[in-house]
């Protein structure tokens, strides 16, 4: 995935040709570069050369200052944000419900963040994760083609130029048109329980096994919880 400071320089690039009111073919020629280079920038494809970052800030009449601040305290702030909302709309924000409507039939369970979002944890969602059988291997890579899925190439740090299937090389992790999706491929899916939300049950992974298997998404609900308790204190 696009690290957090790809993010970062992603959306300030989009946020000021917009509030410039300059489509990317405008800023591309203001900047001199190819209009597909603003466009791999926003999307998070590609990481900016310093020289080109300046030239497209100059370009609209800013420029970037540097700061720092703790190791992960986007994450505090995030998590904080999340908090307050109803997990209704975070479940939106997320887009989950988009990529499961087009899953369709495809036997699943939901995984990682995803998982303990919808068991009540404010925690950030990146990509959508779900757990898929490797008997489902050949359904799930017609899914992903239907949907143009890409999927990410480590190698060159964007998403693309691989096969889709999750037998080949690499990591599963895909860009499709409803959204990004990880999957964890397993020879039977793990055991789940069912949460309900509005009109509409979700198989989750327990935040106890969650907790247990998945390392970043343990992190994530321990940050939560001491969230949490700070604020109830």
């Amino acid at each position: 995935m696009p690290s957090r400071l790809v993010t970062l320089l992603s959306d300030v690039v989009r946020r000021e040709r917009e509030a410039h009111e300059l489509s990317q073919r405008e800023l591309a020629e203001l900047a001199s570069v190819s209009q597909a280079t603003v466009a791999r920038i926003e999307r998070g494809d590609r990481s900016p050369g310093v020289d080109v970052l300046e030239r497209l800030l100059a370009a609209m009449g800013v420029q970037l200052t540097v700061a720092v601040e703790p190791l992960d305290a986007h994450l505090d702030a995030r998590i904080d944000e999340l908090a307050a909302r109803p997990v209704a709309e975070r479940i939106a924000q997320a887009g989950l419900d988009r990529v499961l409507d087009r899953l369709g039939d495809l036997p699943h369970v939901l995984t990682g963040s995803c998982a303990a979002l919808l068991q009540g944890a404010a925690v950030p969602v990146t990509e959508i994760e779900i757990a898929v059988r490797w008997a489902d291997s050949a359904r799930f890579t017609q899914w992903l083609a239907d949907g143009y899925g890409q999927r990410w190439n480590a190698q060159w740090r964007e998403f693309g130029y691989l096969r889709l299937e999750p037998e080949e090389p690499g990591e599963h992790l895909w860009r499709t048109i409803s959204g990004d999706v990880r999957a964890t491929m397993c020879d039977e899916l793990p055991e789940a329980i069912e949460v309900r939300h509005g009109d509409r049950s979700y198989p989750v992974v327990p935040l106890v096994a969650l907790e247990l298997s998945n390392p970043r998404t343990a992190e994530l609900l321990r940050r939560h919880r001491q969230r949490t308790a700070g604020s109830a204190g």
